[in-house]
């Protein structure tokens, strides 16, 4: 009898060739390229999570079974034929701020992540290379992958979903043939959230956070793309919740530890389990400074500002400066009559 992960890859590479016989698998284009790629960007060997991938030659069709790679592809000039949905319901899962890149090309078929990854569709993609890098991909998934086409894990010694929007980058470049316009790509943004930071210096030396109402209080750790912006942004991240969570992507806050919530500037995703009003008189919460002076900025999941901090990317970051940044400000001067809620237009 054949392992249950052999027997899973052969029915996807079946299916890949019965589909690619019938034509019915192909969403109408292959990832197309701005340019060539660059000279001796391949062979390329790319390390990750589960060892190390070589690509052989330039990608012509990528399947983006992470959550963010499509906004380091396309600001690459790289469309992919597949995106995997994580929230927001956009065309191919595109958002606003990447529809300029996409610009008149066929949108890429949609995955879903909710039981997994989808492993017949990816097959039926006909992909020559699958990014995985913001992604929990098991070594299961992986191996099987890895039967249809070259898989890029998430990162080494980063947690799962714990991928920097600069890793992304660097490492979708690679792996389409464009490291030296990777490298300018995070250049150019890192330029952009050092002038942010630079414009408030008050942001040095206050410490920061960003929490949600999923279960009681979740709190995003330090190896979280929201926190690591945060920091970039000057901020510290708590001592308190930095041994809470040394190495994770958060976990829930105990009721008995709320009073580590009093920081300097505190982010919250609002809209799950409870409403804004109930979040900002509870009992605990409602005594902290951070609540009694303004310090806390409230963000629904319907807003671009939560779309924009979760999504953090080369092609996200301008609209994530310019939202989030004055709210935060807001926020850091300790001042309750101070909006957090005002958003530029």
């Amino acid at each position: 009898m054949l392992p249950k992960a052999f027997a899973t890859a052969l029915a996807a590479l079946a299916l890949t060739i019965l589909l690619a016989a019938c034509g019915s698998s192909d969403n109408g284009s292959d990832a197309t390229a701005a340019g060539q790629d660059e000279a001796g960007a391949f062979p390329v060997t790319i390390d990750h999570k589960y060892g190390s991938t070589t690509i052989e030659s330039a990608p012509r069709r990528v399947v983006v079974v992470g959550l963010r790679e499509q906004d380091s592809l396309l600001a690459l000039g790289v469309v992919p034929v597949a995106t995997t949905e994580w929230y927001g319901e956009h065309p191919g899962a595109i958002f606003p701020w990447a529809t300029d890149e996409l610009g008149d090309a066929k949108l890429p078929a949609v995955l879903s992540q909710t039981d997994g990854v989808e492993i017949e569709k990816v097959a039926a993609q006909r992909p020559d290379l699958i990014l995985a890098i913001y992604s929990g991909l098991t070594k299961k998934d992986y191996d099987t992958l890895s039967k249809i086409a070259p898989v890029v894990a998430q990162p080494k010694g980063a947690v799962d979903y714990g991928s920097s929007w600069q890793q992304e980058t660097l490492m979708t470049g690679r792996a389409v043939g464009k490291p030296q316009q990777a490298r300018q790509l995070v250049k150019e943004t890192a330029k952009l959230i050092a002038e942010a930071a630079a414009e408030h210096p008050e942001f040095k030396g206050q410490t920061a956070a960003n929490v949600t109402d999923f279960k009681g209080i979740f709190v995003y750790g330090p190896q979280d793309v929201r926190s690591r912006m945060l920091v970039q942004l000057g901020f510290t991240y708590p001592k308190e919740l930095r041994s809470a969570f040394p190495d994770e992507f958060g976990g829930q806050l105990s009721s008995e530890k709320v009073d580590t919530l009093d920081v300097g500037a505190l982010l919250w995703f609002a809209d799950g389990d409870h409403t804004r009003k109930e979040l900002e008189t509870a009992p605990v919460y409602s005594k902290l400074a951070v609540r009694k002076e303004g310090r806390d900025v409230f963000i629904s999941t319907d807003d671009r500002v939560y779309q924009a901090t979760s999504f953090p990317s080369v092609l996200s970051m301008p609209t994530l400066l310019k939202e989030l940044v004055p709210r935060l400000a807001a926020a850091a001067d300790g001042d309750p009559k101070t909006s957090t809620d005002e958003v530029p237009q």
